[in-house]
């Protein structure tokens, strides 16, 4: 079974403060021009997306030049909703990060820098959340200079609870890229 975890993109998407808005505007239409066709303007971290090193580490990788492996693996979804303020490290529960696609849903609140560092110390491959950001520029940092993906604005994370599954989100393959938009995707085991 396929979970869809990425929010749709329309000129009505959320977009962080001061990022540039979405557009979507036609191009070509099948009955003037034989085909149809859509122009979009819009940043890299619009909707459901992954941030790469560049996004925040001077000289980190870009987005076309992050290993395809960093944008699948074994995932985990932790619940964190009803708490307050910045998730701390007492809310994770130890172990069973390594080489795990680790998955927040946080109904908005973001990971204390305390608690990256030690999902970086417990060997997680990438770290996603529901929310626009997965926390302050330090956690970006914290995660970013380990070449840890960062994937925003995941949706229906609460369909993995307790659930085994397979993470898969592909960025577009986008030169000197801080990031991408992504179709993010979780295969369930059965």
């Amino acid at each position: 079974m396929l979970v869809d975890l990425s929010v749709p993109l329309s000129e009505e998407t959320p977009i962080y403060p001061d990022d540039p808005p979405v557009s979507i505007k036609p191009w070509a239409f099948i009955g003037r021009d034989g085909y149809y066709m859509n122009v979009l303007k819009m940043g890299e971290h619009t909707g459901t997306h992954v941030d790469a090193p560049a996004h925040f580490i001077p000289g980190g990788k870009t987005i076309d030049e992050m290993p395809l492996e960093s944008f699948i693996g074994e995932g985990i979804v932790l619940d964190l909703r009803g708490g307050e303020g910045l998730i701390s490290l007492g809310e994770l529960p130890e172990g069973g990060f390594m080489h795990r696609i680790v998955l927040l849903l946080t109904e908005g609140r973001e990971l204390s820098p305390e608690a990256a560092l030690f999902l970086v110390a417990e060997g997680a491959k990438a770290v996603g959340t529901d929310g626009m950001s997965i926390g302050d520029d330090a956690v970006h940092r914290i995660l970013l200079s380990e070449e840890i993906p960062i994937f925003e604005n995941l949706a229906n994370l609460e369909e993995l609870l307790g659930r085994e599954f397979t993470f898969i989100a592909f960025p577009l393959k986008i030169e000197g890229g801080s990031g991408s938009p992504v179709r993010a995707v979780a295969i369930v085991k059965e």
